[in-house]
């Protein structure tokens, strides 16, 4: 009876291995420029990296409402996933709990930019058009009063956008 156990676990083992090999990554295998060129999305500071593409705060505010108000709530707050708009001037103040969101936390706006691009729609990462992050980015900009509804958010006036926080963060340096 023994051994008939053995072997059936045996056998098992074998079958899932084999399973789960076909479902493994395949390691060591050169990435083709396609998939590469699929996340090489990185966006600095100064700019360098945004797509071409523009919008307004006011267009974005219909894109907001379509693919993001379910999370992020109405104007911005009160969603589950946590509120975009709001928290200036509670970061560092003692005794007082700080509120991160864009206006408040974020030291650059290509930086949100770069999040909302790779990460955003939760449930769609990476499915808004280029014109549809600058508009929802500048909306959640318009939000937090750093920018009008009218302005125009595109590649050349992103980067000149000054979030609050901007001077908020150091390097890091050993031994700190």
């Amino acid at each position: 009876m023994r051994s008939q156990f053995v072997a059936v676990a045996l056998m098992l083992a074998v079958t899932a291995s084999v399973a789960l090999a076909d479902q493994a990554p395949t390691f060591g295998r050169v990435a083709a420029p396609d998939e590469i060129s699929s996340w090489d999305i990185d966006v600095s500071p100064d700019g360098t990296g945004l797509p071409p593409g523009s919008a307004t705060a006011r267009t974005g505010e219909a894109v907001y409402a379509q693919k993001c108000v379910a999370c992020h709530g109405v104007k911005g707050v009160g969603g589950p996933a946590g509120d975009l708009a709001g928290g200036q001037g509670t970061l560092g103040v003692p005794g007082k709990r700080p509120v991160k969101t864009v206006g408040s936390f974020w030291p650059y706006a290509t930086s949100f930019f770069a999040y909302v691009r790779r990460a955003m729609p939760y449930d769609k990462p990476k499915s808004l058009t280029n014109d549809e992050l600058y508009a929802v980015t500048a909306y959640v900009l318009q939000l937090n009063g750093l920018i009008g509804a009218d302005e125009v958010m595109n590649a050349l006036t992103l980067p000149k956008v000054r979030m609050p926080n901007r001077d908020g963060f150091r390097p890091w340096v050993r031994g700190d």
